[in-house]
């Protein structure tokens, strides 16, 4: 069974550092459901690409909008997207991935194909056929990144259900009279966990990534929202006048992305010695 102290975590450099930047970024998240220094989605003409100043921090955009309170609702949606898709993934990942895994013939081969399958189609390709057939918007996007999330959670179930399914506890669990259902959630789950969590905080990095790339082509969150692949794509003309609009975005994006991963791979180096 999985069983490491809680201090072998918190004594990693990685998770340490990736906790810290979350937490900053969380903090500031917060800080904008009781306080914005303006409405993110406020049109100042009179007020456009404004440089860093006392009044508007990080600056504005091509339309006046304050930067920095773009940015704070902008975690809000991508941490939000980041969760549900995480979240659907795991779910029904895991759940494809246990069956698969743990019964193994017709069922396993059937899931795999379809796995396979969707992992040789493209999600941009994916996310460009649901624009196709809906109006982009959010649930568009968070629809096409759930599709997205589900093979790599089927796969690292799946390899976890046929290593322990053999085990000599699931053994003796089958002797004692012990239920398919049980063995699996109760006895073989639990010590899947760790790849489980590190998968989940590479696919919560791996969604926000996806989610700006696409509204960065503008297949994601729709204006007057803000996104951080809106405000580049929105930026971008506008480098050389006012280099913060994308420096910015582009930043907290970092930021954002590379707690995730960093968390992920520390939690990865603990599970491994």
């Amino acid at each position: 069974m999985f069983s490491i102290e809680l201090n072998s975590y918190f004594k990693n450099k990685k998770i340490l550092t990736g906790s810290i930047l979350l937490g900053l970024i969380l903090i500031l998240m917060i800080t904008g459901f009781f306080y914005l220094p303006f409405d993110s989605s406020q049109i100042d003409v009179n007020s456009k690409l404004e440089w860093p100043s006392f009044t508007h921090l990080l600056g504005t955009d091509n339309l006046g909008r304050d930067v920095l309170s773009r940015i704070m609702v902008g975690i809000r949606i991508s941490l939000l997207i980041g969760l549900v898709v995480m979240i659907f993934g795991l779910v029904v990942g895991g759940l494809l991935g246990s069956f698969s895994g743990y019964f193994g013939g017709p069922a396993d081969t059937i899931i795999m194909k379809l796995v396979s399958t969707q992992m040789a189609f493209p999600g941009i390709l994916l996310a460009l056929m649901l624009a196709a057939v809906f109006n982009p918007n959010i649930y568009v996007t968070i629809l096409a990144l759930c599709l997205m999330s589900i093979p790599r959670f089927t796969r690292i179930t799946r390899s976890g259900f046929i290593e322990f399914k053999n085990s000599t506890f699931v053994r003796a669990a089958k002797s004692r009279g012990a239920s398919n259902l049980r063995i699996m959630f109760i006895h073989i789950l639990p010590n899947i966990i760790p790849e489980l969590i590190v998968t989940a905080t590479l696919s919560f990095s791996m969604s926000i990534l996806s989610e700006s790339g696409l509204s960065y082509l503008g297949l994601g969150v729709q204006p007057p929202h803000p996104s951080f692949g809106r405000m580049l794509n929105d930026a971008q003309q506008y480098i050389f006048r006012n280099p913060f609009g994308v420096i910015c975005p582009a930043f907290f994006l970092i930021i954002l992305v590379l707690s995730f991963n960093l968390i992920g791979d520390g939690i990865s180096e603990v599970n491994n010695k």
